[in-house]
């Protein structure tokens, strides 16, 4: 189990979550990031600097506005001050937002995999001189000793393109917020087929983006992650803010009809609340005991490690509760 902290949360807030998520045995603790919110190093390096144990994460990098050389160079210094326990995630990032920056876009898979390249390449010592599609490099080498050879790279992928590149480069895979278990399963057997073409040992992680409530009363928690998830929903599908990947998996993989997602997308413009179905299918809500069987369903899809973002303002209260019920 991680967690995710985002860019609408305070380095402050992020730090305070990132102790109490160690506290509580978590795994990792991923920094999300978004044009135009929050840049994720603050609170990445504040909270490296706060911890022992827990591996911090950077997910996701685009290379749109962070070019692979420089996040190279970001993660040799990142790894040094966190001692060993740096991770990074790369992806093509939101669309409608990276258009904005004016920049062309419009080859995704090749942006991701000569990031990839090079930055691994920088990443383990060597002297780069690599051509891509569309990320390049003449005779460049980082000037310090990267701390490790093998830093992790995760690829940020939804769409059958991009898991399957992930099989051919990456270490693993990170799926995105909404996404139901059986999407992820369906990603999953992706991931492993492409890697298996390509001669190489299946990636070792499955990490997963999901918002959660853990309260004393689960009613509470459930009325809480709907209302996150709602709005989320309403940005994602209805304002169409995310990748056509993304819609897909929210719309396909969710256990209802066409027709029925759509009437109950219909009733949430009304304001009406999120149907009981879908927040099975896009949160994890509830009790702590509720919330860790809820959590075994993408465990049995393939994850191994599934970020929980803390919905409210109470994030450092349901780390605790979930770590209790950790035991």
């Amino acid at each position: 189990m991680a967690l995710r902290c985002h860019g609408g949360l305070a380095p402050a807030v992020c730090v305070e979550q990132a102790v109490a998520a160690e506290r509580a045995g978590f795994s990792t603790v991923w920094f999300a990031e978004n044009p135009y919110a929050r840049g994720a190093w603050p609170a990445a390096a504040a909270s490296a600097v706060a911890t022992r144990r827990l591996r911090v994460g950077l997910g996701v990098f685009n290379p749109y506005n962070r070019h692979p050389t420089l996040m190279a160079m970001e993660m040799a210094a990142f790894d040094e001050l966190c001692e060993g326990r740096a991770v990074l995630g790369i992806g093509a990032g939101i669309p409608s937002r990276v258009r904005r920056m004016q920049v062309a876009n419009d080859r995704p898979i090749a942006a991701v995999r000569d990031a990839v390249r090079l930055t691994r390449r920088l990443l383990r010592g060597e002297t780069v001189t690599y051509t891509g599609k569309v990320f390049s490099a003449d005779g460049i080498r980082l000037e310090l000793s990267p701390r490790r050879a093998d830093l992790p790279i995760l690829t940020a992928a939804m769409g059958e393109q991009a898991l399957r590149l992930c099989g051919e480069i990456a270490d693993g895979v990170m799926i995105s917020n909404l996404a139901p278990p059986a999407f992820t399963r369906r990603a999953v057997g992706i991931v492993r087929e492409a890697a298996a073409r390509a001669g190489r040992p299946t990636p070792g992680e499955v990490v997963q983006y999901v918002p959660c409530a853990v309260r004393e009363n689960g009613d509470e928690a459930r009325r809480l992650a709907k209302a996150a998830v709602a709005a989320m929903l309403t940005a994602y599908w209805s304002q169409a803010a995310a990748s056509a990947a993304t819609r897909a998996a929210i719309a396909e993989y969710n256990g209802l009809a066409a027709e029925e997602f759509a009437e109950a997308m219909e009733r949430l413009g009304r304001g009406e609340p999120l149907d009981d179905r879908l927040l099975a299918q896009y949160a994890v809500a509830g009790t702590a005991q509720e919330c860790l069987a809820q959590c075994r369903a993408y465990a049995e899809a393939g994850v191994t490690e599934l970020a929980l973002w803390p919905v409210g303002d109470r994030g450092v209260d349901d780390i605790a509760r979930l770590g209790r019920a950790l035991g």
